[in-house]
């Protein structure tokens, strides 16, 4: 009874190709929904153990296995300073590759959360096969959780808006800002995940200059008083009652 009468606690769900790319391109998002009391679960279908490591392999004598560890412990730390839970995949990198198992494991999740939107990777991206693949999964996996074949019996979801985040170079991904989110209240708080990814530490400057320029867009499109900002495009239509 006591259940029954509580509210459920709303979900988001974040596909990231690798471990740290929602620490850049959604961190803020991630953190938002957290202090508004969401839970924030971010599929890491990689470690980005190989492409994305370099800093690591420079330092010589290391191991494979002692990447990914490092990588995983970089990513937890910065999930719990954004409020964010870690689920990872472990499917390889450059390349990754996605089977049916790992396909089902994602439906399924959809299914467990019942999201109320999702965030994930550009449709295109020729600098990095990953995250389109990445964005490809998250929505086949979302299909395959409305179908009521797929483990008869079980509720299926309904239809969370998909946004995608920024590429790293946009205008090579055919991507534009349908959507400028305020992260200024939390900026800080990304910022503290963006050092908790020391392997990549030479991004930390340039994602904290998308995030202002994206601030002087929001500001110049809506009248507020906005510093920072993430864009997203949006995959399906805007449904609504009113345009405002």
């Amino acid at each position: 009874m006591q259940e029954s009468m509580t509210e459920k606690q709303k979900t988001a769900l974040v596909v990231s190709a690798h471990s740290a790319d929602f620490v850049w391109r959604c961190g803020g998002a991630i953190a938002v929904y957290a202090k508004r009391g969401y839970r924030v679960v971010i599929v890491c279908l990689s470690y980005g153990e190989r492409g994305e490591s370099g800093k690591l392999w420079k330092q010589g004598n290391v191991t494979l296995d002692q990447v990914k560890a490092a990588r995983r412990e970089e990513a937890e730390q910065a999930a719990a300073i954004l409020g964010g839970e870690p689920v990872f995949f472990d499917l390889g990198d450059y390349p990754m590759r996605v089977d049916d198992e790992a396909l089902y494991r994602l439906a399924d999740l959809y299914r467990e959360l019942r999201p109320e939107f999702v965030l994930t990777h550009s449709l295109e991206d020729p600098y990095n096969f990953d995250h389109p693949l990445a964005a490809r999964v998250a929505q086949e996996a979302r299909v395959i959780a409305q179908a009521h074949g797929h483990n008869p019996g079980e509720g299926v979801i309904g239809a969370p808006p998909v946004f995608l985040f920024e590429p790293h170079q946009p205008e090579q991904c055919n991507w534009k800002p349908e959507v400028l989110f305020d992260i200024t209240e939390v900026f800080d708080i990304k910022q503290k995940a963006f050092e908790a990814m020391a392997a990549q530490e030479h991004l930390w400057e340039y994602y904290t200059r998308v995030a202002l320029q994206r601030g002087v867009q929001a500001k110049r499109n809506s009248g507020r008083d906005i510093k920072y900002a993430e864009g997203y495009q949006r995959v399906f239509p805007f449904v609504s009652d009113t345009l405002i």
